[in-house]
């Protein structure tokens, strides 16, 4: 899979040489001449790198920096700065606005590109990401879930995932249901963030799957969060009409008509408090059994070691 750069820059010749130079790696280029621009290309597209600008108009490099940083979705988002000469202040700028790297301008192509697969290289080294959400993907969880059962400390692993997401996608399109996903990763890092703790940690298994690792006494309260978040925010992916309906239509494989509620989310909680656990493969067995209760229930629900909690 190639690696997509977004290049920011007001002045067009400059973005030319950072393309043309970027090439030589065979990277994928985008290009945004504002920093408004760079800010929505970063929201909506998945990036592998930022090379921001520091001097550009509507929003300048630091600004974009900033909010990037601050975006729990795309705080692992490594971004260079790009600064004028002798620009110290620029460069301090950058640095403290959460900027990874920076080159100054006029720059070495070779020293840029050194740069580059740097940053690329420390990004990656610990963050095997899924590309739409940014997230650590199954290589990390795998590796997540084994320090739990090695440590023999008592965790919890919820497994959550979206009821009527397929027939979301079919109706709205996969941009749409891309939105989805990412907006569900923004809840489930919000949720972690405010009740969880530092240690706890946050994968995207694909598609619509996620898992949170956290601890049992914690789990009630990240799951309860993730329920009434998703649930607020649920119907604004839908158009008047269907979110007014409280419901979409669609057909099922003898071409019948359905009505089809509204998205929800089911979460699935599997705690080594009521069993030993001694391998990853069961913790996936035992959340597949739960996730499946959860779903029994026609709304958001989690079920936690056999104990159901409609929500």
């Amino acid at each position: 899979m190639s690696i997509k750069i977004l290049i920011a820059d007001d002045d067009p010749d400059i973005r030319d040489i950072l393309k043309l130079t970027l090439s030589e790696e065979n990277y994928e280029t985008i290009e945004a001449s504002n920093g408004e621009e760079a800010l929505e290309i970063i929201r909506s597209k998945p990036l592998d790198l930022a090379l921001l600008d520091y001097k550009m108009p509507k929003m300048d490099g630091r600004q974009v920096c900033n909010l990037v940083k601050k975006d729990l979705l795309l705080q692992h988002l490594p971004v260079i700065m790009v600064t004028g000469k002798g620009e110290v202040s620029d460069k301090i700028g950058g640095i403290d606005a959460g900027a990874d790297d920076y080159v100054v301008k006029p720059f070495e192509p070779k020293e840029l590109l050194a740069r580059i697969r740097m940053v690329l290289r420390r990004t990656q080294r610990d963050l095997e990401a899924n590309p739409l959400t940014r997230l650590p993907g199954n290589v990390a969880i795998l590796n997540e879930l084994s320090k739990c059962i090695e440590s023999k400390k008592r965790f919890a692993v919820c497994y959550a995932d979206l009821d009527k997401f397929k027939a979301y996608n079919d109706k709205y399109g996969f941009e749409h249901g891309d939105n989805v996903i990412r907006e569900t990763a923004r809840i489930l890092l919000s949720a972690v963030k405010e009740y969880g703790s530092p240690e706890d940690f946050v994968g995207h298994i694909g598609g619509d799957d996620f898992v949170v690792v956290t601890t049992p006494d914690l789990s009630d309260k990240i799951c309860e969060k993730i329920i009434h978040d998703f649930d607020k925010l649920s119907p604004t992916f839908y158009s008047q009409e269907d979110r007014e309906n409280g419901f979409i239509t669609g057909y099922d494989r003898q071409k019948n008509i359905h009505k089809i509620p509204l998205l929800s989310i089911s979460i699935g909680v599997v705690t080594n408090q009521m069993r030993e656990i001694t391998h990853v493969a069961q913790i996936g067995e035992i959340g597949a059994e739960l996730k499946k209760l959860a779903k029994n229930v026609e709304k958001s629900n989690y079920v936690k070691d056999k104990r159901q909690v409609d929500k």
